[in-house]
């Protein structure tokens, strides 16, 4: 069983779908392709295109709409009162991001509905005001000034760089000056003294102060910083792995310590990596040949090993900056070249859908 229908959760269960009897539980309506979140937020074009059905994913195995309460060693509760026994248990729950980072809702038209309800309250601000300068923050200001170049954008981060990781100076560097020529203001190494009186994402005047005293005045504002981690459905015998910030600690195959057939994956765990969709993927493919292994009669496990920091970070559909240790820093062609898609139809293909243009 597989609990979360996310990049890591979908990926598992296709690559076991030959040989088990895969069950995928994800609350969800359909998948959401969340790397592509931010550019649905400002492009009419993307709305509808990120929400992708469940319905292609699985030959043998089953798509079941719910979710777990409590996780234990060889069965699992759901939200529904179901209860499943199981061989071999997956958590790849992922984490909640701060919309429109992540959409927080189930159906996939209440979710076009909200992407549509902000870019007509963005498409009305003259002033956008960001809260956080890592990924987010900054690709996010990127799809703004694209979409509305006339936009005042700032972005505010109480780091005094952006975008915390192993990356080299050129890096962030270049994520400055392409942040310069789309006139994208940055207020480091400081924080709000209080948050706007306005709800985020809602258009409504007002001015904060930072804890330095530069005042700002803006028209809208979205934070776009912390992940959430949901964790309380493991059960007593799962529950030491779980650590104090609710992430969950595995083993180098990818495994809750002292348990045989209890794998997790993705943003859920507490490997010192970026916390990424491709992280998600690399630890899906150690568990399934893990799983596979031990379906097989047992053998030697294959381990995992974090992957070192890499980011392509889009800044709109025509600039970003690259780095990944193999290539060095690439600039806005070379990285529009590589995440221009932004992996649209990678993830329709794997979820069998029909690809993209």
């Amino acid at each position: 069983m597989v609990i979360g229908g996310g990049y890591g959760g979908i990926s598992v269960a296709k690559a076991l779908d030959d040989i088990a009897d895969v069950v995928l539980v994800e609350p969800r309506e359909t998948f959401v392709h969340n790397v592509a979140a931010l550019r649905a937020a400002v492009d009419p074009d993307w709305t509808e295109r990120i929400f992708i059905p469940y319905d292609g994913l699985l030959t043998r195995g089953t798509v079941l709409r719910d979710s777990a309460v409590r996780v234990r060693p060889t069965a699992v509760e759901l939200r529904s009162g179901t209860r499943i026994v199981a061989d071999y248990i997956v958590l790849a729950t992922g984490t909640r991001s701060p919309y429109p980072a992540k959409l927080d809702v189930e159906q996939a038209a209440d979710g076009a509905a909200k992407l549509r309800a902000t870019r007509a309250e963005l498409a009305r601000a003259d002033r956008v005001l960001l809260l956080g300068a890592g990924p987010v923050g900054l690709e996010f200001a990127g799809e703004i000034k694209s979409a509305w170049p006339d936009k005042a954008v700032t972005v505010v981060d109480p780091a005094a760089d952006l975008v915390s990781g192993r990356f080299p100076d050129e890096f962030r560097a270049e994520l400055r000056r392409q942040l310069g020529e789309l006139g994208v203001e940055l207020v480091l190494g400081t924080s709000l003294r209080e948050l706007p009186g306005t709800d985020p994402g809602r258009t409504g005047g007002f001015t904060v102060t930072t804890g330095s005293g530069v005042e700002i005045t803006a028209d809208i504002w979205f934070p776009c910083y912390g992940a959430a981690i949901d964790t309380d459905y493991l059960g007593p015998e799962l529950r030491p792995a779980r650590r104090a910030d609710g992430r969950i600690t595995v083993t180098t195959d990818l495994r809750l310590p002292g348990q045989h057939t209890v794998f997790a994956v993705g943003d859920v765990t507490a490997l010192p990596e970026l916390k990424m969709a491709r992280a998600a993927q690399a630890h899906a493919q150690v568990v399934a040949e893990n799983i596979r292994t031990l379906l097989q009669g047992g053998g030697t496990l294959a381990s995992y090993r974090p992957e070192e920091d890499a980011i392509v970070l889009p800044l709109g559909p025509k600039g970003g900056v690259t780095y990944a240790s193999e290539v060095g820093v690439l600039g806005a062609g070379p990285s529009a070249d590589l995440k221009g898609g932004l992996f649209l139809d990678m993830y329709l293909e794997l979820l069998g859908a029909v690809v993209a243009r």
